[in-house]
C-alpha cells in the first residue's frame, strides 16, 4: 500500500495526480484548497462523511494501473 490515511491529501496529489479523479469520485473536490495541504486523508474524509477505507482502497487501486 503506497498511500496510507495518515497522508495529507496535498502530498497524496502531488506524488500520485492520477489520484484526482478518484478523490473527485468519491466527492473529495476541495483537493487543491489549502486546508488540502495539511490535512491527512483520514480527517479529510471524516470531514466530508465520506468512508476513508473505501476512499483509501480505490486510492491504492488507480496506482496499480
Amino acid at each position: 500500500m503506497l498511500i496510507t490515511k495518515d497522508m495529507s491529501i496535498g502530498d497524496i496529489v502531488d506524488q500520485y495526480p492520477e489520484t484526482v479523479s478518484v478523490f473527485i469520485s468519491h466527492g473529495l473536490g476541495c483537493i487543491g484548497c489549502a486546508i488540502a495541504q495539511f490535512e491527512t486523508l483520514e480527517e479529510g474524509a471524516m470531514a466530508h462523511g465520506i468512508d476513508v477505507e473505501a476512499l483509501l482502497k480505490d486510492l491504492n487501486k488507480s496506482l496499480e494501473k
